[in-house]
């Protein structure tokens, strides 16, 4: 059985079959940020979910070009920028560092392409005047350049390939400026949008005058221009369905760049919003969360990463911090488990099983549309029972090493991070200070001294081969 994914453009699950010829190479794009501001935990479930795929893929053999773009210029980011008296790069900069510094927190692999849409402003008129030429793109009196749905209708084409639009219920606009709109109304869009005084100094020339891009057409000249006119998989979350997704399919088809038969994309997946504390995500009703509010909290960029990829990435998910404190709790169990293995197999190396329980079980689940669900039940399975073995040292260091190999092998996958494995000096002295305490049968000292480890967040387990101490 190999790779099987929703692909939101049939509806159902399909075989994952690349479009390379020689079923190797696989192009991959997401939405990424737009850098107005710091990023919520509700856009890294997506941008995590992209990592997953992609780590999947790699470890399915596959070589796959990872593009993430940069949403550098649109609506909101002007209005900052006016705002803050800076200059575009300035004010974008700093949020696209911390974007990236939070990403890395995350365990998550950098993409090979991170494109910004200021850096591709030709590839954007071109493409623009692609669909100028075909009758699909047509200028307003200000200069502004709108795609138009009733042309590219005509032409044959469907403008609803993601979700079943009813055209004649829906509300009618004549066109729509906005890079958000309201998603009940079928309007065109623009393409390309005429200098205005509220703009500042944020404009580019272009054969229609001064102005700047659309944010829909942004995605569809890079990704084209990097991964070719047809790719393989195209990510985000479920509120860039429509508009964003289906104008990106019908700018990139209206111009007719693909070959004959062949789509935009071939498979495009979705990951589900993120609840917090049961609602949407609001600042009003104090659920916001940065990722950088959760870490000044306290909890770990890989306690947070666990979390996001605990449930299936078309499942709704309500995000607590008490399901935090749980996923603590859950990593505590795996850690334990692989310093143990990593203790007794006394850095013998070894190859993975990838036939043991735990690989096959792993594989199977992840075939099935990513099913981490399923994948981090095998993976408790096996820390059940590598315990189990492990009390009854059933367990010889060969067979350690393996096991590690095994966990190895799929981490590659879930991108956990390794926990802090050697205790800090002042811990280790006072736990041999505690052990010497001990010998000389100082037990209200050695009582003090697990209480102090314990404040600090560490104990000791009192084990036939001496004290280990862990974090708490």
């Amino acid at each position: 059985m190999g790779l099987s994914v929703f692909n939101t453009l049939s509806r159902s699950v399909e075989p994952f079959v690349p479009l390379d010829p020689e079923g190797e190479k696989v192009g991959l794009y997401c939405c990424g940020p737009t850098v107005h501001d710091f990023a919520h935990i509700g856009n890294f479930r997506t941008f995590v979910f992209a990592d997953i795929v992609r780590r999947y893929l790699d470890f399915k053999g596959f070589k796959v070009r990872h593009v993430m773009n940069i949403t550098d210029v649109e609506d909101k980011i002007i209005r900052r920028v006016n705002e803050s008296n800076k200059s575009l790069k300035e004010y974008t900069s700093k949020y696209e560092e911390a974007f990236f510094n939070d990403l890395e927190a995350l365990g998550c692999l950098m993409p090979d392409d991170r494109p910004h849409a200021t850096k591709f402003i030709g590839p954007i008129i071109e493409l623009i005047k692609k669909l100028e030429e075909r009758g699909i793109a047509y200028r307003t009196n200000d200069g502004s350049v709108y795609f138009s749905i009733e042309n590219y209708r005509k032409g044959g084409n469907c403008y609803g390939q993601l979700l079943n639009l009813n055209l004649d219920e829906m509300r009618p606009g004549e066109r729509v400026s906005s890079d958000e709109y309201e998603k009940e109304s079928i309007a065109d869009f623009a393409l390309w949008k005429s200098r205005v005084t509220e703009d500042g100094e944020v404009f580019w020339n272009s054969p229609w005058g001064e102005g700047r891009p659309g944010w829909h057409i942004e995605c569809s000249a890079m990704s084209m221009e990097l991964l070719g006119p047809s790719f393989d998989l195209h990510l985000g979350g479920e509120d860039l369905v429509f508009p964003h997704h289906e104008d990106e399919i019908a700018q990139s088809e209206g111009a007719c760049l693909q070959c004959d038969g062949q789509k935009f994309v071939k498979y495009w997946m979705h990951g589900s919003h993120l609840l917090v504390e049961g609602k949407k995500m609001s600042k009003s009703l104090g659920n916001f969360f940065t990722l950088r509010d959760l870490l000044a909290k306290g909890f770990a960029g890989r306690e947070v990463r666990y979390l996001m990829i605990s449930a299936h990435y078309r499942e709704t998910f309500n995000f607590t911090l008490d399901n935090l404190g749980g996923a603590k709790t859950a990593l505590g169990r795996i850690d334990e488990c692989t310093s143990k293995l990593r203790e007794l197999s006394a850095g013998k190396i070894a190859s993975p099983d990838n036939d043991s329980k735990l690989v096959t079980g792993f594989i199977k689940a992840m075939d099935d549309d990513l099913n981490v669900s399923a994948a981090w039940a095998a993976v408790f399975d096996w820390v059940r029972n590598t315990n189990r073995q492990l009390a009854a040292e059933g367990i010889d260091n060969n067979t350690a090493a393996i096991e590690l190999a095994n966990w190895d092998q799929i981490n590659k996958v879930l991108g956990i991070q390794i926990a802090e494995q050697k205790p800090p000096s002042e811990i280790l002295a006072l736990a041999e200070e505690r052990q010497a305490a001990r010998k000389n049968k100082d037990f209200a000292r050695s009582d003090q001294i697990r209480d102090e480890l314990s404040a600090k967040g560490w104990t000791i387990e009192d084990t036939p081969k001496g004290p280990r101490v862990k974090r708490a």
